[in-house]
């Protein structure tokens, strides 16, 4: 009698933790959900800081930038976020001029610009940039300084406002990739088309690349790495395993309706890129391409995670209580 009393307790017991933990959950949940919905900015002007209208040519006047709004003049922009790249940023230059300017001899009517947005750098990564904007000229390489930092997207996004191109390359400035992948990225790109109303995507990945970056990484960074890849897939982007990859091809058109919709300026806004692509039914391309770690990233491994993992909730959280919308801004 007295097991069985105790048994029937143990019983109740359970079900008043069970209905405990249920409540707890959902009044948790809401509060996240209510805390994600209330702090969100809505879809203010973007702001321009007078210095930020305009760029200094390699004869050290000052030019009014484009906009991205405007009929494109150049086949290709390749937009290059840099933050502190003195040191890193010659390498990926003389890389990619290189290859721009073979191509260019190799076919007359291909035409590019360099943008290198300087993302309120402290060192001397606008003048290193200048140097060439001297040596290949304004037309083919511009140099954008912010104002103040930014954050990568934010410095990314700045750079695609004043872009020139039919299609449009964001390129870290550490040359992690190799520039001769864009065209794999290019063909990836051609083989989504048609293209819904212009808009395509191919992003290059280093998803192949896993199982090897896992050999030399810790436990704790494989550990991180593969809960955020499960956050991404799980609540925002399902069919690119490779997010993060800073090597991503667009059309003109896509670049102009993803970026002018983006929130996120810091690490985790290219997962809202590709969010929002994906709400928009916008093809994307995912393309193997060859990479390499450069020593000297700005990534705090757990900080910069743990912003990220709460980014992607709010992503998620935001579009789907309305407090962000899939709708347009321009820069003023």
């Amino acid at each position: 009698k007295i097991l069985r009393c105790a048994l029937q307790y143990i019983q109740e017991l359970g079900k008043a933790l069970l209905e405990c933990s249920v409540i707890f959950l959902f009044s948790f949940s809401s509060q996240i959900v209510m805390i994600a919905h209330v702090t969100a900015i809505k879809m203010p002007t973007l702001h321009r800081y007078e210095e930020e209208k305009f760029f200094v040519n390699a004869e050290g006047m000052k030019e009014s930038v484009p906009s991205i709004h405007d009929p494109p003049t150049k086949e290709l922009s390749v937009v290059v976020p840099s933050y502190n790249e003195e040191d890193r940023l010659p390498l990926m230059m003389d890389e990619a001029l290189d290859y721009l300017e073979k191509r260019q001899k190799r076919d007359p009517s291909f035409t590019y610009e360099v943008i290198v947005v300087d993302d309120g750098s402290k060192d001397q990564t606008t003048e290193v940039a200048m140097k060439y904007c001297k040596k290949y000229g304004s037309d083919k390489v511009r140099v954008l300084s912010l104002v103040k930092n930014r954050g990568k997207g934010g410095a990314v996004r700045m750079g695609v406002f004043i872009s020139r191109g039919k299609k449009i390359l964001m390129a870290d400035a550490d040359g992690a990739t190799k520039f001769a992948d864009i065209e794999k990225v290019e063909e990836g790109l051609e083989n989504l088309q048609p293209w819904p109303n212009q808009m395509a995507i191919s992003c290059g990945s280093r998803a192949h690349l896993e199982k090897d970056s896992i050999a030399k990484r810790s436990y704790f960074r494989t550990l991180l790495m593969y809960g955020f890849h499960f956050l991404v897939w799980f609540l925002c982007v399902k069919e690119i395993r490779d997010t993060q990859c800073g090597f991503k091809l667009l059309t003109r058109e896509a670049a102009l309706r993803t970026f002018s919709t983006l929130h996120i300026e810091r690490w985790a806004f290219d997962v809202e890129l590709l969010y929002i692509a994906q709400c928009l039914r916008i093809p994307i391309a995912e393309v193997a391409v060859n990479w390499t770690e450069i020593e000297g990233s700005k990534l705090v491994p757990f900080w910069s995670w743990l912003q990220m993992g709460r980014d992607l909730l709010f992503i998620r959280l935001r579009y789907m209580t309305g407090a962000w919308q899939l709708e347009t801004r321009k820069c003023n």
